[in-house]
C-alpha cells in the first residue's frame, strides 16, 4: 500500500487564498448589511431628510433611520409614543431581553393618561439608573430625547446620543420614523456603536411593530 504525503506548503497557500477571498467578500458585503440595518424600513428620501432633533447633534458620526407604516392617524399614534420610557409604558419591544439587561421593562398595552403630559426637560428613562432628557415635544409630530455630556473632557459615556420619534402623514395613516444620532467622544465609541447598532436594529424593529399593532388595534381615547 502506498501512502500520499500531504503537500503542506500548497495546502497553506490554498487556505490563505480562501481566507483572503472570504475576507474580501465580507468586506464588500458588510457595508451593505450595515446600511440595511441602519435604514430598515425607511426610504432613501427619509434617510436623507432633515428630521426634528437633528440640530441637537448636527455633526453626528453615525446615524440610523428606521420606519414603519401605521394604519392610524398621527393623533392615535402619538399617545403610545408620548408614554415611552422605563417605569412608564416601556418600549413595546422584547421586554424579556431588556429585563435581562437590568432595565426592568414592562410594556403597556393601553394608553395611560398619567403618562401623556410629557414636557421638555423631563427624564426619559432607559434604565432604573440611567435616563436621557426630553429635548423636544411637538404633539402629535415629534418627541426627541437627548443624552449629552457637558463637554468632551467631562464625558462619562462614550458618545452623545439623540433619539427622535417623528410622526408624519403616510399613505395608510402615519409614517413613524425613529432616528438615532451619535457623536463619538472616546476612541472606543466607533466600535461600541458598530456593535450596538445591530442590537438597536433588533429592538427598534420590534418596537416599531409594537407601536403599530397597539395603535391599529386599540386607538387612543
Amino acid at each position: 500500500m502506498t501512502t500520499r504525503t500531504l503537500d503542506r506548503p500548497g495546502t497553506a497557500r490554498t487556505l490563505a487564498a480562501t481566507a483572503a477571498a472570504v475576507g474580501v467578500a465580507a468586506a464588500s458585503v458588510y457595508p451593505r448589511a450595515r446600511r440595511w440595518g441602519r435604514t430598515f424600513g425607511a426610504t432613501p428620501a427619509e434617510v436623507a431628510a432633515t428630521l426634528e432633533g437633528d440640530s441637537l447633534l448636527p455633526d453626528a458620526h453615525a446615524v440610523a433611520t428606521r420606519a414603519v407604516d401605521i394604519a392610524a392617524p398621527p393623533s392615535d399614534v402619538w399617545p403610545w409614543v408620548a408614554q415611552l420610557g422605563q417605569g412608564r409604558a416601556g418600549f413595546y419591544s422584547y421586554d424579556v431581553l431588556e429585563t435581562l439587561a437590568g432595565c426592568d421593562i414592562r410594556s403597556a398595552d393601553r394608553v395611560e393618561p398619567a403618562w401623556q403630559d410629557v414636557q421638555v426637560g423631563d427624564p426619559f428613562p432607559l434604565h432604573p439608573e440611567f435616563a436621557l432628557e426630553v429635548a423636544l415635544v411637538d404633539p402629535p409630530r415629534a418627541l426627541v430625547a437627548l443624552g449629552k455630556a457637558p463637554s468632551a473632557e467631562e464625558a462619562t459615556v462614550p458618545y452623545d446620543f439623540s433619539w427622535a420619534f417623528v410622526l408624519r402623514p403616510g399613505a395608510v395613516g402615519t409614517r413613524l420614523l425613529v432616528r438615532e444620532r451619535y457623536v463619538y467622544l472616546t476612541r472606543s465609541a466607533p466600535a461600541l456603536v458598530e456593535g450596538f447598532s445591530w442590537v438597536s436594529l433588533l429592538m427598534t424593529e420590534r418596537m416599531l411593530r409594537g407601536i403599530r399593532d397597539r395603535a391599529e388595534v386599540a386607538p387612543a381615547p
